[in-house]
């Protein structure tokens, strides 16, 4: 099957209408460009977000439906209070963004690669430091043992991807990220496209139009200044 795309240029942060998406493979809109902050920021805001594999172009996504996690979806069950209550994690706010962008892209026994190389790490990394993109971490005895990245659209976090070299969690970063962005907004995550994991934690397909329609609502809305500074939280149970 041949696959005709909009290219992007480098001289102009525009994309096409989201409307012009494929179907097939679903939500594909166009190629090229670059991975700039401002450019970044832009698809973002319009609903659009990167996706691809080493050796391919880059591909920019707007899927027909997006995996939404409603206001207070995330609050720990009966196994994760259990775990909490048994173990002595430790939790915290963007100390160490580049830590845990480089293990969410490491290679997962599911997958062929990752999709976060070098140059995406660095973009978003670049976006942190300039405080778009932030993390969630989860410690034990000093070692990050999962977390979970994203950039914070106005009051919008869209979620980018998550780790755990220990059971559960990255499920534990996960309701943290909820109950901290409930703090000061209404604690909506987009994670993007549905799979089984989301799913079986209470993600929701939304389509594109109402997705859209949810990002207008929240873009354009401000964060409180310091409410991503370096912190350490305590996950209510």
């Amino acid at each position: 099957m041949v696959i005709y795309l909009p290219e992007l240029s480098k001289a102009s942060l525009e994309f096409p209408p989201v409307s012009q998406a494929l179907t097939e493979p679903d939500g594909l809109l166009a190629m090229g460009g670059d991975l700039s902050p401002e450019r970044l920021l832009k698809a973002y805001q319009s609903g659009i977000f990167p996706w691809f594999s080493p050796g391919d172009p880059l591909l920019w996504w707007s899927p027909s439906q997006r995996a939404i996690f409603k206001p207070g979806v995330l609050k720990p069950n009966r196994t994760l209070r259990k775990l909490l209550h048994n173990s002595s994690f430790q939790i915290s706010i963007n100390k160490a963004f580049p830590a845990v962008i480089r293990a969410c892209s490491a290679p997962r026994a599911s997958q062929q690669g990752t999709w976060i190389v070098p140059d995406i790490q660095q973009a978003y990394i670049a976006l942190h430091q300039q405080g778009h993109a932030h993390s969630i971490e989860v410690w034990s005895d000093g070692e990050l043992v999962g977390g979970c990245y994203g950039v914070m659209v106005g009051q919008l976090f869209c979620g980018e991807s998550m780790f755990n070299t220990l059971p559960n969690t990255a499920k534990i970063a996960l309701a943290a990220l909820q109950q901290h962005l409930s703090s000061f907004a209404t604690g909506y995550i987009d994670c993007q496209m549905m799979n089984p994991f989301l799913q079986q934690l209470g993600a929701e397909p939304l389509s594109r139009r109402t997705y859209l329609t949810l990002l207008a609502n929240h873009k354009s809305l401000l964060c409180p200044a310091d409410i991503w500074r370096v912190q350490d939280i305590v996950l209510e149970l």
